[in-house]
């Protein structure tokens, strides 16, 4: 049910409950401030949940009140409650950006559009209440959370995740444990629990209207643990003489589950007619009143069966009939025999829309039916191009149930077991997976069964077995399929580059082989990964040889593609791949695309992982800043999906740039742990990279060397060739020529084949570190002169810092002063710390005094403001850069406001030209 009341009806009194009002009283605050807040209230049955949104509704008459109730009978359908709730606001829909438009017309089968990413639809829903709300600010209030279906339940709290300056308060209630809470488990909660005795006996006091002994109260008060909804039923049905102790009292108390048994016992002395009136209610949506009158129709049933049961107090009085507490509903449900549900289910499969009739059957047979299992099939098809996919699933999984032939039973445990898949509820997929495994029938239905083992392994970031399962998939498949081959084996390689050495079952190399003789060359989409990842095997099976021209091919075809439809982990494989080549620009130009691809999509996933791949290609550059707004970003994204999240540990590289030891070593420890939990051998890679990076700008050589070796001979080696010039620098500087020889001998083999300015940079810096005499000044000419092609300003900056020291070795302090002056200034005004430091006390030794720099007034800006400043002075309108970070206008401009604040500007047009200040020196 959903309604709006300015002055809703006081509910009983409120007693005690003074922790609780504070909290509600803050989320009302908020909203009152022009800010949103967003309060979840959970406890069991009973507790008082309701009774506190209600106190909320009384303390907000200044507010616009929205409700929202949770239907049982609709958990299956997806996104029915959040079209009740958006019901009043449908209007404002076309006036909604086209892409937002676009994913809640589909939703809600308004067109014929195809199904959008469902962080589209909540985006959508967010954007529609905060332009609701900028007229009258807004208190929406939802009960019964564990009742919502899970599409709208998502939504909502998404939408509670993104809030932020919009004048709406969110309060959730929802019964404790219940599976329709998981979606709302990082979002502020407040666990109710019974009144205190002292409260819990004023309350008993003011519903008994004679004497209330003493000892009895305390006794009532105990049995019920200050439950609020038991005290009160326990007034009104108890006796006189029980509660004055004159005669003895009920034993066991009715509460908790005595408590349901009393509303069932309630129920059972009324009529017939009344009792399955009773029935068909609690099986029907609350405020779909035209259904209910239809079924009850078809059930002989009139209005005045519902009169036995207002008389006694099961029903509420008003205009329309609703239960008086929702555990009522759910004890008439329980109470009532199989028999008596399928006749209700029958009478609504006789006059629901099709959408309906096929579940409402279902439940009306008693045995399994082809027929209805194929009228299943066929509603499941229809809420999947909605982008119902949690109902697609519960369709199917009833379809299967429904199915007679064994091998088409485990067909639909499978298609249901996808659907949750793609739904993002991986909790849901194991058990229909055993539940098909013993009757699958042949091969193909076996391999689809492991992929979707694979795939959840892989969500889960858990690719160790993965390689070893889809290898053995495809030789179940034999040469039947080669095209359900080759999928197998992409994916078995992307798992395999994820996992390294640590995969159990084969090796990487092996997966490789296996997929480089299987894959042929055809005719595919511009951005189609499967080259990229062909590409990637071939080097990894066959050598770099063999894979760097396939590697070169691959990226420059994403690169001509007009758009990209990138699969989650497709980022982290074109970023390998660019640093295979040292090929920056590719990098940057392919994820850029990608970035927007998903943004468009509204794929926050697969987005979040691009903007990490993304803040690498930004640190290489030097821009630091912006590589933490990506990082931010991204974080929050992970946030809003709620999907795996790797803590700070992505940031390892930035904190090793950045000098900030503490911080680094808590991201490597961290990535470590993760490799041996999770069997990803590739963040004890990057882990490497950042150690390595951090130990040589302070000069801790052989430190950083060990961290080198340790992945030098990891084969086959991916990601390891990005990181040779820093072993080469390390073994020299370190003493250990015989390390530094092994891998500039790697990087004289790699770095010519890839050809890119940035990896004959790389060489030529090398080639100089190795040199004796006085070839190596033109050798590193040479380096800067390669290194300026491209933007990778902190490998041209460290070629400057090390031609400087070569220099002033040499005794050329005025030439070395150039040198040394550049990179010192490079890597200060990015925050570089230790580069700059080394840099520093290189130019104190030619004589020429450098002071440290100090942090500039834009660090008073926080990572959200910078990222929104930065876009604004893109050019990008408010409601532009709102769209492009899933909040609401009002978000941005409260950020942008805090932004002139600080930079001390009234325009955005000087926003830019303050972002590009650096501070000054001391």
């Amino acid at each position: 049910m959903v309604w709006t009341d300015v002055h809703p009806p006081a509910g009983p009194p409120m007693v005690g409950r003074l922790a609780e009002r504070e909290a509600i009283g803050r989320v009302l605050e908020a909203v009152r401030d022009g800010f949103s807040a967003v309060l979840v209230l959970n406890g069991d049955a009973g507790v008082g949940k309701s009774r506190l949104l209600e106190y909320a509704a009384e303390s907000a008459r200044d507010l616009s009140v929205v409700r929202l109730v949770g239907v049982e009978a609709e958990t299956r359908l997806g996104y029915a409650a959040l079209h009740r709730l958006l019901r009043p606001h449908l209007g404002r829909v076309p006036d909604l950006p086209q892409r937002q438009r676009d994913a809640l017309n589909a939703v809600f089968g308004l067109d014929d559009a195809p199904p959008s990413d469902r962080h589209l639809v909540g985006l959508a829903t967010l954007t529609l209440l905060s332009d609701a709300a900028m007229a009258t600010p807004m208190l929406f209030l939802v009960d019964d959370v564990q009742w919502l279906d899970r599409e709208s339940a998502e939504t909502l709290a998404f939408v509670g995740r993104r809030l932020y300056a919009d004048c709406l308060g969110l309060l959730f209630a929802g019964r404790e444990g219940a599976d329709g809470l998981d979606v709302f488990g990082d979002l502020p909660a407040l666990r109710i629990e019974g009144l205190a005795d002292v409260e819990a006996r004023a309350l008993l006091a003011s519903c008994v209207t004679g004497h209330l002994d003493q000892a009895v109260a305390e006794r009532l008060v105990a049995g019920t643990g200050g439950n609020a909804l038991a005290l009160r039923e326990l007034a009104e049905n108890l006796s006189p003489e029980q509660l004055a102790g004159v005669t003895p009292l009920p034993e066991p108390l009715p509460v908790n589950r005595e408590l349901e048994a009393h509303f069932q016992q309630t129920a059972a002395l009324l009529p017939a007619d009344t009792r399955t009136l009773l029935l068909l209610m609690a099986m029907t949506p609350t405020d779909d009143q035209a259904a209910l009158w239809r079924a009850a129709g078809a059930l002989g049933l009139s209005i005045r069966s519902a009169t036995p049961a207002v008389t006694a107090g099961i029903l509420s009085r008003g205009t329309t009939a609703v239960f008086r507490h929702p555990l009522i509903r759910s004890a008439v449900h329980s109470a009532a025999s199989a028999q008596q549900r399928r006749s209700v289910q029958a009478a609504l499969a006789a006059t629901s829309a099709p959408e309906r009739r096929a579940w409402h059957l279902a439940e009306a047979t008693e045995a399994p039916d082809d027929d209805v299992a194929a009228e299943l099939e066929a509603a499941s098809e229809l809420a999947q191009a909605r982008g119902g996919y949690s109902e697609q699933a519960l369709v199917l999984t009833r379809a299967a149930e429904m199915t007679a032939h064994p091998g088409r039973r485990a067909e639909r445990y499978l298609a249901a077991a996808a659907a949750h898949l793609a739904s993002g509820n991986l909790p849901a997929v194991q058990p229909l997976l055993e539940l098909a495994t013993p009757l699958l029938e042949g091969p193909v239905a076996q391999v689809r069964a492991t992929r979707l083992r694979a795939s959840v392994e892989m969500f889960c970031s858990r690719p160790g077995e993965v390689p070893a399962m889809l290898l053995d998939a495809v030789a179940r498949l034999g040469a039947t399929d080669p095209a359900a081959s080759w999928d197998l084996l992409r994916e078995a390689v992307q798992a395999a580059v994820i996992g390294g050495r640590m995969i159990t079952g084969t090796t990487p190399r092996e997966v490789a082989r296996a997929a480089a003789e299987a894959w042929h060359d055809r005719a595919l989409p511009a951005w189609s990964p499967d080259p990229l990842m062909a590409a990637l095997a071939h080097s990894m099976a066959y050598g770099y040889t063999a894979g760097a021209p396939a590697l070169a091919a691959a990226l420059a075809r994403l690169r001509d593609a007009d758009e990209l439809h990138g699969q989650d982990a497709f980022s982290v494989m074109i970023s390998i791949a660019g640093d295979e080549l040292w090929d920056i620009e590719a990098k940057r130009e392919i994820l850029e695309k990608l970035v927007r691809s998903d943004r468009d999509r509204g794929a926050l996933y697969g987005l979040s992982l691009s903007l990490l791949t993304l803040a690498k290609v930004e640190i290489w550059n030097g821009r630091f800043a912006a590589a933490e707004s990506f990082y931010i970003e991204s974080d929050d994204y992970m946030a809003a999906t709620g999907y795996f999240r790797s803590g700070d540990f992505h940031k390892a590289l930035l904190y090793a740039w950045t000098g900030r030891e503490k911080e680094l070593r808590a991201a490597v420890a961290a990535m470590r742990a993760l490799a041996e939990s999770q069997r990803t051998g590739v963040t004890n890679r990057w882990a490497a990279q950042a150690l390595s990076i951090f130990e040589i700008g302070r000069g801790h050589y052989r430190e950083a060397l060990d961290a080198q070796l340790a992945m030098f001979d990891d084969h086959p080696v991916i990601l390891g060739d990005i990181n040779l010039a820093g072993m080469v620098e390390a073994g020299l500087r370190a003493g250990d020529r015989k390390a530094a020889i092994m891998a500039m001998d790697r990087l004289e083999e790699r770095a010519p084949l890839a050809g890119t300015p940035w990896a004959l940079g790389l060489l030529a810096r090398c080639r100089a570190l190795m040199a004796d005499g006085d070839e190596a000044e033109l050798l590193y000419q040479e380096s800067i002169a390669q290194l300026e092609k491209v933007p990778v300003a902190v490998e041209l900056a460290w070629s400057q810092l090390l031609f400087g020291e070569w220099l002033r070795r040499r005794k050329r302090r005025a030439d070395a002063r150039v040198q040394l002056r550049v990179a010192y200034e490079s890597f200060a005004s990015w925050g570089a710390a230790p580069f700059a430091e080394r840099a520093r006390a290189e130019l104190l030794a030619t004589g020429e005094t450098a002071r440290r720099r100090t942090a500039d007034t834009l660090s008073d800006l926080t990572p959200q403001e910078r990222h929104v400043a930065t876009l604004a002075a893109s050019g990008l309108t408010n409601a532009e850069i709102a769209g492009q970070l899933f909040v609401t206008t009002s978000t941005v401009e409260f950020h942008l406001s805090r932004v002139f604040r600080k930079l001390g500007i009234t325009s955005r047009k000087h926003i830019a030209s303050r972002l590009n200040q650096t501070g000054p020196e001391d």
